[in-house]
């Protein structure tokens, strides 16, 4: 496991460095595409991190280029995070990279071994859940 994930993530961090963004700026890069234009409060909320980060996220992908800042159209105190067509296209390319990768890894496994996979992986997935949010059972 740790192989893979150490694998998964230098290929992640060597791709969104080539494209000028840090895990954190892809994050909040996702975010407002699955969302659209939103508030800063409401990606901060999305992340799970202080209004004060997401500001410096933003200007980071304001100064790429990713996004920009729009006025609200009802509250003039707030602005609308709003992907550019650049920041649309790089969130497109991230989508089909996935999906690549996906094909890669699992589209020629065979169903049985596949389906095995993804059970084991969905228990390995409750385990490390309950083990960071402290509700696992400890062993006797």
């Amino acid at each position: 496991m740790l192989e893979l994930t150490v694998l998964l993530g230098a290929d992640m961090e060597r791709d969104l460095a080539a494209r000028g963004l840090s895990t954190a700026r892809t994050h909040l890069l996702w975010e407002a595409h699955r969302r659209g234009p939103s508030t800063q409060r409401t990606l901060s909320d999305a992340l799970g991190v202080s209004p004060r980060a997401v500001t410096g996220l933003v200007d980071g992908l304001v100064a790429g280029g990713f996004v920009t800042r729009q006025p609200h159209p009802t509250d003039r105190r707030a602005s609308l995070v709003t992907l550019t067509a650049h920041g649309a296209q790089v969130a497109t390319d991230l989508v089909q990279g996935r999906q690549q990768l996906a094909d890669l890894l699992f589209a020629d496994l065979p169903d049985q071994v596949f389906a095995g996979l993804v059970d084991g992986l969905d228990v390995v997935l409750v385990r490390l859940r309950d083990a960071l949010t402290g509700s696992a059972e400890q062993p006797r």
